[in-house]
């Protein structure tokens, strides 16, 4: 058994205290058939008078947990209804709608502009507010989006980097627990309602891991926190990683018939899918992070994003995972979407996201920050000219920097590209920013046969010739970097010879598919042909 593992932070509120631990920053990540429907919730898409109304439900809210609550409690909720009423924040928001913003997008960038003064300023009181303010931007956040902040469970020891003050006055301390915090902060409102209430409470840890529910211990008086089973401390600063799209062999690795190695990877739409990974399976070739983002009110919130992203990196564990960003627009809806003023109905992919940078860049930094978790890659969708990589890496970038003055863990994962417009496939040479390929055969079929895509189903099979010649002269264009296949083609045996003697060996395959094509690989040879004796 490991010994148990003793970290040094500093007394928030002296007591000791031991219980499962509940992390705050990775709630369980929904399926697709447990999410609420995000077109019926009230408040997720509308003008001003949605805001106004999530504020007043919110304003509710904190004024029930007021009830019966001690002078210094009140006190901190009188604090957060005054800022919720003041009407600058309001004008601030309604300014942004004005300037073509999304009211859920308006509202996160005028409180985020608010935390970022606060985390800059140089007394320690005045930091520890941010995640005041923080509180506030979550709870109307969830009010916009009919997603109330859930509690946890009593006598947990709670875990994250800092601990909203609506979260603490909500919880029930009678049945014991505890406070662990990464970050915090001895002069925060938290802090103030632990020594009041005699939690026991320590911040400045580090960022460390542990497995939800593993037991962890408090102690306030001493300023540590005991890991008691397979608990670390996660380094500062991450070493750089490869792209996901890499030729590592090490698992998932089959070979043909003639003793070449091929990579197969799985596609997921819901993360719930990661949960039954094969130990064979060489990683994820493919999320598509538009299933998990169903809403413009998850589109905004980049703590919801967080979480799905990193359930998906520490359930492959060492194994890469590519996460492509919201492939949306055009005849992939997004609820709240068609609600964006001057919004071209033909945007889609890329081209949305560079359009409405407000999404990409909440997307990036919840990317960013799940990078630390495992190997990520970041795929871009529907690219179709250079200078569109660049805008997008520029965007991860300044997210970057921002994280970075604010102290959040992150890291800067590969960004390569998906090849589903001709026009990018004959032109991959001139990618030179994107880090790997991978081919999504299903738009690339439709856009080569000038097919609908409700049609393109009967005309697959007479467009494979055209795509499968397209790839082979598009692989020749790669200079040597990773590529692979994610669309629906990979997943399908009958076309396999044509795309192995196109030159590909990474294949990215619906689950279900993957045990019919590693059958297949194994009988041919690596330019397509059959084995002898097949």
């Amino acid at each position: 058994m490991a010994e148990p593992l003793k970290l040094k932070g500093k007394s928030a509120s002296p007591g000791i205290a031991s219980g499962p631990a509940f992390l705050a920053e990775e709630p369980k990540a929904p399926s697709a058939a447990e999410r609420p429907d995000a077109a019926t919730a009230p408040g997720t898409v509308g003008g001003f008078g949605a805001l106004e109304k999530a504020i007043d439900i919110s304003i509710n809210e904190l004024e029930r947990l007021a009830e019966g609550a001690d002078a210094e409690s009140r006190d901190i909720i009188d604090f957060q209804i005054e800022v919720l009423r003041d009407p600058t924040i309001a004008e601030a928001t309604g300014a942004r709608m004005e300037g073509d913003q999304n009211v859920v997008f308006a509202w996160v960038a005028t409180l985020d502009a608010y935390i970022g003064e606060l985390e800059a300023a140089d007394e320690e009181q005045m930091r520890a507010r941010a995640v005041d303010i923080l509180d506030i931007k979550n709870r109307v956040l969830g009010a916009l989006a009919g997603t109330p902040i859930a509690d946890f469970p009593p006598g947990s020891v709670f875990v994250g980097k800092d601990m909203e003050p609506s979260r603490f006055l909500a919880h029930d301390w009678s049945k014991g627990g505890g406070i662990a915090l990464f970050a915090g902060s001895t002069a925060g409102h938290v802090a103030l309602l632990a020594r009041a209430k005699s939690v026991p409470m320590v911040v400045g840890t580090g960022r460390f891991s542990v497995a939800e529910g593993d037991p962890v211990s408090v102690d306030g008086d001493a300023g540590t926190v005991v890991l008691q089973t397979g608990g670390m401390l996660i380094p500062p600063l991450a070493p750089p990683q490869a792209p996901a799209g890499d030729t590592q062999t090490e698992s998932g690795e089959l070979r043909t018939a003639d003793g070449v190695p091929i990579l197969i990877s799985i596609n997921i739409n819901d993360p719930a899918e990661i949960d039954t990974l094969d130990p064979a399976t060489a990683g994820v070739g493919l999320m598509r992070s538009e299933f998990s983002v169903t809403s413009l009110a998850d589109a905004a919130n980049e703590e919801r994003q967080l979480a799905i992203y990193r359930h998906v990196m520490e359930q492959a564990g060492e194994k890469p995972v590519t996460i492509r960003m919201l492939d949306i627009g055009g005849d992939k809806p997004l609820a709240g979407l068609e609600d964006l003023p001057t919004l071209d109905s033909g945007l889609r992919g890329i081209r949305l996201l560079l359009a409405r940078p407000e999404i990409a860049r909440v997307q990036a930094r919840a990317l960013l920050r799940a990078a630390v978790f495992g190997r990520l890659s970041v795929m871009l969708p529907m690219v179709t000219f250079p200078d569109e990589i660049d805008r997008m890496r520029e965007i991860f970038r300044e997210e970057a920097e921002k994280l970075g003055r604010r102290s959040l863990l992150h890291r800067m994962p590969p960004i390569g590209m998906m090849v589903e417009v001709p026009a990018a496939a004959l032109m991959l040479d001139t990618f030179g920013s994107a880090a790997f390929f991978s081919f999504g055969t299903n738009d690339l079929a439709q856009y080569l046969a000038a097919s609908a895509r409700d049609d393109i189903d009967a005309d697959a099979g007479k467009a494979a010739p055209a795509v499968l010649r397209l790839i082979a002269q598009a692989v020749k264009l790669t200079s040597g970097k990773p590529v692979s296949i994610c669309g629906d083609m990979a997943g399908n045996p009958s076309y396999l010879p044509g795309l192995l003697a196109a030159g590909l060996r990474h294949f990215s395959v619906a689950p279900a598919r993957r045990p019919a094509i590693r059958s297949a690989i194994i009988g041919l040879n690596a330019d397509g042909t059959r084995a002898a004796g097949e």
